[in-house]
């Protein structure tokens, strides 16, 4: 199946094939991608070993703002990770942004889903998606917190030197907007909370000052982000239709739309799910920023049309284009939250199987099996390239180069990884 963009009369059979769901804690993920010789970027957080991670969150409300044109609301959430020490040097940013999932832990409404499947009544299937797709969610409903399923890229990431800050964007998930218009309302998501960003960093004031809790115990923490944040060094990731908004995000076209004083410099594209219907791929170009762009060869919800729209979105560009094409990855263990080691509401393997190919799987359609990752190992392959990719292109450091090329595989006893790198 592949996951594109659907009106919502057209929806049921795309979530017939959700499945997705969940987990909770970070998981921290060492590798050791070992090179040569570091650039002369400054400062060079990159060589830096691991160091202590803290996390904290904020959540300025379910409905902070309201959409343009529809008029729904939409939350400004977050889950941040950052070094223990912050030291004295400003960090780079890294902005990751989930995709489009289900949005209120319904365990029932999700049980009356699946009858309804089973019994092929689809008013009573649309009946209970309306519950599992809603924003905010029913009083006694807890939200799925879908920005906590890249816990371990944040950890990883923040270990070395980065601020990581993951976005919950479950009111864009319940909402009616589709095609371009829900990659322009992720990328609006993602330059709302880079000016929040932007004011804190600069003056340790606006809506964030104050705004950090504790992420595990909910209290409120003290944390002081002023002048050590550097937004001219800002990296992103968009998993599935977030892989869109962060396209879109870094378009040339809407470089005007970022705040002052942000530049981003790096895109990495995670099992993207573009609209492949857009009129207008210029919506798309980036021609300056290094985009990178990885896939699971047993992805159940995104085709192969996330590596050829994101070549053809890079086509005249003069920076680096990557993509990692991970053999046994399927979509939904990228994200912890919909993954069914969690045991959250609507987690499950989006990836095809059949009986004669035990612990093998493929993409739907597809006839070629690979020995299917585990959730642990399909994280651990997908952060060390991501993190490569970060510290190369937002530190300036070439010990990765050979990752990134497919010169060297550092996990190449976990997975293969088919690496395709245009340096332009």
């Amino acid at each position: 199946m592949t996951h594109n963009d659907t009106p919502t009369a057209a929806r049921r059979p795309l979530l017939r094939g959700r499945a997705l769901a969940a987990a909770t804690a970070a998981l921290f993920v060492q590798q050791a991608l070992a090179g040569s010789s570091a650039a002369a970027a400054a400062p060079d957080v990159s060589a830096q070993e691991p160091r202590g991670v803290s996390t904290v969150t904020y959540d300025l409300g379910d409905q902070a703002y309201r959409l343009p044109g529809t008029g729904e609301p939409v939350e400004i959430a977050a889950t941040v990770h950052y070094p223990k020490d912050l030291g004295t040097t400003p960090r780079p940013l890294v902005v990751q942004l989930h995709g489009w999932h289900e949005t209120c832990a319904d365990r029932a409404a999700a049980a009356a889903r699946d009858a309804a499947e089973r019994a092929g009544d689809w008013d009573a299937y649309a009946a209970a998606g309306q519950k599992l797709f809603s924003w905010p969610c029913a009083p006694g409903t807890r939200p799925i917190a879908n920005e906590r399923g890249y816990d371990y890229l944040g950890e990883e990431l923040a270990g070395h030197g980065f601020i990581v800050v993951s976005l919950r964007a479950n009111g864009i998930n319940a909402s009616s907007v589709w095609g371009d218009e829900n990659a322009s309302a992720r990328a609006d998501l993602i330059n709302r909370h880079l000016a929040l960003w932007q004011q804190l960093d600069a003056s340790g004031r606006g809506a964030l000052a104050g705004a950090f809790r504790d992420a595990v115990t909910g209290e409120p923490r003290r944390v002081d982000f002023r002048h050590h944040v550097d937004l001219n060094r800002v990296g992103t990731m968009g998993h599935s239709r977030g892989g869109a908004g962060v396209t879109w995000q870094a378009a040339d076209r809407h470089a005007a739309q970022w705040p002052a004083g942000v530049t981003v410099r790096a895109v990495m594209a995670l099992a993207p799910a573009y609209n492949v219907m857009t009129e207008d791929m210029t919506a798309y170009a980036i021609t300056k920023t290094p985009v990178a762009v990885m896939r699971g060869t047993c992805d159940g919800q995104v085709g192969g049309e996330a590596f050829s729209f994101a070549a053809d979105a890079t086509a005249k560009s003069s920076a680096g284009f990557y993509r990692f094409a991970i053999h046994g990855a399927n979509h939904n263990y990228f994200n912890t939250q919909w993954s069914p080691d969690s045991g959250q509401v609507a987690a499950g393997d989006d990836a095809a199987h059949d009986d004669t190919h035990p612990g093998r799987c493929t993409a739907p359609g597809d006839s070629t099996y690979d020995t299917q990752l585990t959730e642990t190992a399909q994280r651990r392959v997908a952060a060390a390239y991501i993190d490569a990719f970060f510290r190369r292109h937002l530190t300036g450091d070439t010990r990765f180069e050979a990752t990134l090329t497919g010169k060297r595989h550092p996990l190449a006893g976990i997975a293969t990884v088919d690496v395709t790198a245009d340096r332009r």
